[in-house]
């Protein structure tokens, strides 16, 4: 009984992880999102695709011997499933394509709200690089008190 709770923890610890949650998420809204790229393409695209090419790819098929019952090899939905494919690559590389750029925008902006106070000054004495918070410059030994200096600028680094 010990090693079937064990196996049954181990399992429930699996299942409740994040990654595979996730994935179960992708595949349900995979197939969804499946179902949509195929009604477009049936129901829009490869209407107007017989338009121009004059037929409905889905119906395009041989006839492989005679009689009744011979096989009928069906190119035409072969065709169909090719083009379902190339449209969802191309809409989920959009996806992606608009995700990311979204998701570099806002790093940019995370950035920049992160920047870092400056560490150094300028002693205006001897224009020596010191720590923003002496009080005194370690080069000429000058009382820095009383003069309000401004950070030295990161600019150009």
């Amino acid at each position: 009984m010990k090693k079937k709770s064990k196996f049954l923890e181990e399992f429930k610890a699996f299942i409740m992880r994040g990654n595979v949650l996730d994935m179960a998420v992708g595949v349900i809204v995979g197939g969804a999102f499946t179902t949509i790229v195929s009604s477009l393409n049936d129901d829009i695209l490869t209407p107007i695709l017989g338009i121009f090419g004059g037929t409905d790819f889905s119906y395009l098929h041989v006839k492989l011997g005679s009689g009744e019952n011979a096989p009928m090899l069906t190119y035409g939905n072969f065709i169909t499933a090719v083009i379902n494919f190339l449209i969802t690559a191309l809409v989920i590389f959009l996806l992606l394509k608009i995700v990311m750029s979204l998701m570099s925008g806002f790093g940019k902006l995370k950035k920049g709200e992160e920047e870092e106070a400056p560490t150094t000054k300028t002693c205006p004495f001897c224009i020596s690089e010191i720590d923003v918070k002496a009080t005194r410059c370690p080069h000429c030994t000058s009382i820095l008190e009383d003069f309000k200096m401004e950070p030295e600028s990161t600019e150009g680094e």
